[in-house]
């Protein structure tokens, strides 16, 4: 039986570019070794003592990035839009905190839906490989459970970060069975359905459900999630982030009361469609139960990326290199970069069509403009959280370079955030021509933000809506958030 399986799936394996994990799952699990059920009894079973100094590290910093994205978000117009409907279509539920209202309370779905538009509306967050925004869409739903807790039953600092980072950690194993996920998204928004996961799977946690209910919370989610990339470069797509941590949060409620669903949502499984229906290419593998040997994170593996400006990720390629050409422009000219000196721009990047906006007509456009981007990073020497206002969009210097630019998309340039590069060749009237390629720009995984630069990010952002002193408490209580007693510390934090 199992080298008729063989000879069955290898040649499948060879013709449709399976992910390489398809040649370890050659032989059927026994009955109670589903990968379903694997995943519901890691989530159940994990324990404090498995987060590694280096995760409590880096989930910290992830914490602190999120908020502070979190409260400059609630500045912005999708952000007030989505919190006027909550309110407007819901009776109030003074139960959970919303980002930077400190006299609004919403129910615990509806404070995780708005304070997932915040976090993503200005497309700030952090950002994973395989491509997704991990964060957003698990942070707010673990904020409102914890806000939803009687006051004498909070959770300590060390299980909130348990939680958060089993949500984490489940959107990773599902992304790396696939290698359609490695890549920049065609179809479907990746945290509208692994992070709908990672939400459900960190409430599971949160509220210690059992091994059952933890899959049942899983394969509940899978029926809430899916975004078409369509919504990309609108108000609609921090949307994505919202319903992924508000129907988490559903998911995980709806089993903790008994709600069943698919026992084998994860499993590859003939003829059924469960969490394949979204990566064709996908062939899980069973989850490993925690030992008391440790179990390594993939936080542990790979750190994260951390934005240092509101726009698509793929953005900060191209605008490091049109900075360093910035430079040299300046250099040999008036202190200013002139339009006029300029006649041609080329850039070279991957192919992705959502990306490619070459007159954007709002910010959201301009957040997902390779266009857009290396020409403010060659006007202004940086792109900031200002070069997507009103005003800076429609400059005419901005507008006269964004007539010049051309697109090229080379075979060795692929859509992969983990591979690919931005070039940015600028030909001047004389004749002369300047060129500058970023491979890694600062701020991705293989070269994080220092702390310095993380905290004066956060600074600047939740500065915006908290004076500075509870900006200053909200660092130091991050910072020693597995060492508190009580996490009510940090949700006082956040008005």
């Amino acid at each position: 039986m199992i080298s008729t399986l063989q000879k069955t799936v290898k040649p499948l394996w060879a013709v449709r570019g399976l992910h390489k994990s398809a040649m370890e799952v050659l032989k059927h699990p026994a009955p109670e070794e589903t990968v379903t059920s694997s995943f519901g009894k890691f989530i159940s079973e994990i324990k404090p003592h498995h987060l590694s100094p280096k995760v409590l590290h880096r989930s910290k910093r992830m914490v602190l990035d999120s908020i502070g994205v979190g409260l400059i978000g609630s500045t912005t117009e999708v952000f007030e839009l989505a919190l006027q409907h909550c309110q407007h279509m819901y009776a109030p539920d003074d139960i959970c905190s919303v980002y930077g209202r400190k006299d609004t309370k919403l129910s615990p779905t509806l404070a995780a839906f708005v304070n997932g538009v915040a976090t993503h509306s200005m497309d700030f967050d952090d950002t994973w490989h395989p491509a997704t925004h991990p964060s957003g869409a698990v942070l707010p739903a673990v904020l409102a459970l914890s806000d939803m807790t009687p006051f004498n039953h909070k959770p300590n600092g060390l299980d909130f970060l348990l939680a958060f980072n089993v949500g984490i950690e489940i959107q990773g194993r599902l992304m790396r069975f696939s290698n359609e996920a490695h890549n920049i998204p065609k179809r479907f928004h990746p945290p509208s359905v692994v992070g709908t996961m990672g939400s459900a799977a960190a409430c599971a946690r949160f509220l210690s459900l059992d091994a059952s209910q933890c899959s049942h919370a899983l394969a509940i989610a899978a029926s809430l999630s899916g975004a078409p990339m369509a919504n990309a470069a609108t108000q609609s797509k921090p949307l994505h982030i919202a319903n992924a941590s508000r129907l988490g949060l559903e998911a995980a409620l709806l089993a903790s009361r008994g709600l069943e669903a698919s026992p084998l949502i994860l499993d590859a499984v003939a003829g059924v469609s469960g969490f394949s229906a979204f990566y064709e290419d996908y062939v899980p593998q069973l989850l490993e139960s925690p030992s008391d040997d440790g179990h390594v994170f993939l936080l542990e593996e790979q750190d994260m990326g951390f934005k240092r400006f509101p726009a698509h990720l793929g953005m900060h390629w191209v605008a490091d290199a049109a900075a360093s050409l910035h430079k040299l422009l300046v250099g040999v000219g008036t202190g200013t970069v002139s339009p006029a000196n300029i006649k041609d721009i080329q850039l070279r990047v991957p192919k992705s069509k959502y990306i490619n906006r070459p007159f954007p007509e709002s910010e959201h456009e301009a957040r997902h403009s390779f266009q857009f981007n290396a020409c403010s990073a060659l006007l202004d020497g940086e792109v900031t959280v200002q070069s997507f206002t009103p005003a800076a969009i429609s400059r005419p210097e901005l507008l006269a370079l964004l007539s010049r630019v051309r697109l090229e998309h080379p075979d060795d340039n692929p859509a992969n955030f983990n591979s690919m590069y931005g070039e940015v060749q600028v030909t001047l009237v004389g004749g002369d021509v300047l060129k500058a390629r970023c491979d890694t720009f600062y701020g991705h995984w293989r070269n994080p933000l220092t702390n310095e630069s993380l905290t004066k990010k956060f600074r600047n952002n939740a500065g915006v809506v908290l004076p500075s002193e509870k900006v200053e408490l909200l660092i130091d209580v991050v910072e020693e958030l597995d060492r508190i007693g009580d996490c009510g510390v940090l949700l006082l934090q956040l008005q």
